[in-house]
């Protein structure tokens, strides 16, 4: 088998190409092939699924633009707490992390997890005393601070309200909060299938712009937010968590396909825009099967993705 397949995103919502200039347009298409190129570099030269979207997915953390590493929201303590998993197809091992601050790469500590502990999940303080344990980057808050972010978490102070991502709240006539059209959910993931015929999923995240209590989104949780398994497919997911939880919806994908026999597409658009649908879930999800087969699904208005196979289809897209 010769074939493979790299699939990323950065993350869905209410992206509108009026709300778009030419220069940020540019911006997020440059940072979505640079991913790509990283990923892709792995799986031409031979390299695991696994490799790839670590590759892929540490780029678009690296990116100040989408709300996962450099670029994670405040919460609502104005500290920046990340979450990350990642999940191998050939062997169902996986690695997660939640609420962990100043890791440069909560992916790459997801990867350690998954394969020096014995544990699937590390969170908060632990996670970070295992990071610093196996070598891996750590930086000061004066790397992960951007003013676009921290001006998002000044309006919400005071408030009880979480927002995602870009979610900008105003206040209306009547004093209540009120979301403007820039609604975003920017999480990042990347899927594949390399030559060896394996599939592998990670994604990651900053989570919920003034989020408080510790929360945690679907990032992090095998079979909410990422899955993969040879036997089915690699899914990663983007959105409003707390459904995405409830629906346990990388899974669903996994169980449709290999409970009913439908193909990739077919499940993650019964999930998307059907089950999600139903529970206000927005947002959506990109997959890969063990064929090479490959979709982007989302109900919301857009969603920063892009995809590359030996076959020679190489793509980014952004709206509808």
């Amino acid at each position: 088998m010769s074939i493979y397949t790299l699939v990323i995103h950065g993350g869905a919502g209410t992206i509108l190409k009026t709300d778009m200039t030419d220069e940020k347009e540019l911006a997020y298409h440059t940072a979505l092939e640079n991913a790509l190129d990283n990923g892709s570099e792995v799986l031409a030269k031979g390299g695991t699924a696994v490799e790839a979207v670590r590759a892929a997915t540490v780029s678009l953390e690296d990116n100040i633009l989408f709300n996962a590493g450099r670029g994670s929201v405040f919460g609502k303590d104005g500290s920046q707490e990340m979450d990350a998993s990642i999940m191998d197809g050939k062997t169902t091992m996986a690695g997660a992390v939640s609420a962990v601050q100043h890791i440069r790469n909560p992916v790459e500590l997801a990867y350690a997890i998954m394969t020096k502990s014995q544990h699937v999940m590390l969170n908060g303080k632990g996670a970070y005393d295992f990071a610093v344990l196996n070598g891996l980057k750590t930086e000061s808050d004066e790397y992960f601070f951007s003013e676009f972010r921290h001006n998002q978490w000044k309006q919400m102070q005071g408030s009880d309200e979480a927002a995602l991502d870009h979610n900008v709240i105003v206040k209306d006539n009547s004093s209540s909060a009120k979301a403007t059209a820039d609604k975003k959910f920017g999480t990042v993931g990347a899927v594949a299938l390399d030559v060896h015929g394996n599939i592998a999923a990670a994604t990651s995240t900053g989570g919920m712009t003034n989020k408080q209590f510790g929360r945690v989104g679907d990032s992090p949780i095998i079979g909410a937010g990422t899955y993969a398994n040879n036997k089915t497919c690699a899914i990663s997911c983007t959105g409003h968590g707390e459904p995405f939880i409830r629906a346990v919806t990388a899974y669903d994908v996994s169980c449709l396909m290999e409970y009913k026999g439908l193909s990739l597409e077919q499940a993650m658009n019964i999930v998307v825009h059907d089950k999600l649908m139903k529970i206000d879930g927005e947002g959506g999800m990109i997959g890969v099967d063990a064929k090479g087969n490959a979709a982007m699904v989302f109900n919301s208005e857009g969603m920063y993705r892009g995809m590359r196979n030996s076959e020679g289809i190489n793509e980014v897209k952004i709206y509808k």
